[in-house]
């Protein structure tokens, strides 16, 4: 029975990973670039969340969808002004470019907000359910049952839209997607937004259970990384089922190690994906 415990809170916590990465291999898989700032939208989206929850009274999971708005038009504005110009340099470009926007995003919610750490207080943070000896925490239930109404809508979209069509279109063969007359610079900008937004969607639902803080980015980053690896880089099915794997790998190392010791397991997992199959899991050779 313990096993099955970890396993569902496993799954549970794996369904918010899965999310978070999906944002990442989706700016990845569009646009062939590794944001290195990633988590740090997060961060934001927990801080939007938050402040609707203190100054307006709305539950996080009600404020997520504020955090999902706002991060999406910040991300639209942060691909235009900095993201586009480094399409065609050198990858090193790039990658100076997303973690001198990581340094400068942290440090500048350490001037915004502070070093402290914030938390909300909802009716239901204490509560859980029981369901055949399994207890299971009514906060993580619904961070789980957000994150996963967000990939289904995601999924639709992605399947069904136009503008998703053009998306997946574009990380195939952008030459051939600007030659059929679609505007890529867009299409892009949408996709970094979109991916950004949902990352900050998910780390809003998980703050009735997590605190926020500007240096929160730095605890869910390897974890993000690590999602998407395991599944392939731009592989939006690979990094949900990387998330999940992520979140079981994590409570069940519990069982058998110290708590200060759950991502050792993970990581070790992580270095031998990346030596053995560094294409990922369901990416082919």
């Amino acid at each position: 029975m313990e096993f099955i415990q970890a396993l569902v809170n496993g799954l549970l916590i794996g369904g918010v990973y899965a999310v978070i990465s999906i944002g990442l291999t989706l700016v990845f898989g569009v646009m062939s670039i590794i944001n290195f700032a990633h988590a740090e939208f997060l961060m934001l989206g927990m801080f939007i969340a938050f402040f609707c929850w203190h100054y307006l009274g709305l539950d996080p999971l009600i404020g997520s969808l504020v955090a999902f708005v706002v991060v999406f038009g910040i991300g639209m504005l942060v691909q235009r002004s900095l993201i586009e110009r480094v399409m065609k340099a050198p990858d090193v470009a790039q990658i100076f470019l997303t973690v001198g926007l990581l340094i400068v995003m942290e440090n500048a919610a350490l001037l915004a907000f502070g070093s402290d750490f914030r938390s909300v207080r909802v009716p239901y943070q204490t509560s859980a359910i029981q369901f055949g000896g399994l207890i299971i925490g009514v906060p993580y239930l619904l961070a789980f049952a957000v994150s996963l109404v967000a990939g289904v809508l995601l999924w639709a979209f992605m399947r069904f839209t136009w503008l998703g069509q053009a998306m997946r279109a574009t990380s195939q063969d952008a030459a051939a997607a600007l030659s059929l007359g679609m505007d890529v610079r867009r299409i892009r900008q949408i996709a970094f937004g979109l991916g950004v937004a949902m990352t900050a969607l998910g780390g809003a639902v998980i703050l009735p259970y997590f605190t926020a803080s500007p240096t929160i980015g730095g605890q869910f980053v390897v974890l993000m990384f690590t999602a998407v690896v395991l599944g392939g880089l731009g592989n939006v099915l690979g990094a949900v089922i990387g998330g999940l794997a992520v979140g079981v790998i994590q409570t069940l190392s519990t069982l058998v190690l110290p708590i200060q010791l759950q991502n050792l397991v993970l990581f070790i997992v992580f270095i031998l994906v990346l030596a053995l199959r560094p294409e990922g899991l369901l990416r082919q050779r």
